[in-house]
């Protein structure tokens, strides 16, 4: 089972998140509304997939992601992100393997995260496209 580690700051969202993960059948092991408790949790939940918000992130996401690449080399990041502009190549360039849009439809991030969930089964690249 894909296990994922959900990171939002708000509470409203990460319920709708955390009942489409379940929906999923996926295995949802943790969850944090902050960055450092996420870097914390994060490793020692052996996570697949970290599905965490821009606006989480501190003012240098570049690092940021470093450093939990270091923490968790083996997870792939999916980023949410709520306006689709610039910040989807800086979210990208940053370090995240793939981003999702916050203003999808439920059946749209469902089919986007069961395309990432497959790339981890597979060990292979990510392509949401």
């Amino acid at each position: 089972m894909t296990r994922i580690y959900l990171a939002d700051a708000k509470n409203e969202e990460r319920s709708a998140l955390r009942l489409l993960i379940l929906d999923l059948k996926m295995d949802l092991v943790g969850e944090a509304a902050d960055w450092a408790t996420t870097l914390a949790q994060v490793p020692i939940n052996r996570i697949d997939i970290l599905l965490v918000d821009w606006d989480l992130l501190p003012s240098k996401p570049d690092l940021a992601l470093m450093k939990l690449r270091k923490a968790c080399p083996s997870a792939l990041v999916v980023v949410l992100i709520s306006h689709l502009d610039a910040r989807q190549q800086a979210a990208l360039s940053a370090g995240a393997d793939a981003f999702i849009s916050k203003g999808e439809t439920p059946e749209r991030v469902a089919e986007r995260l069961r395309i990432v969930e497959a790339s981890v089964l597979k060990n292979d690249a990510i392509s949401l496209k």
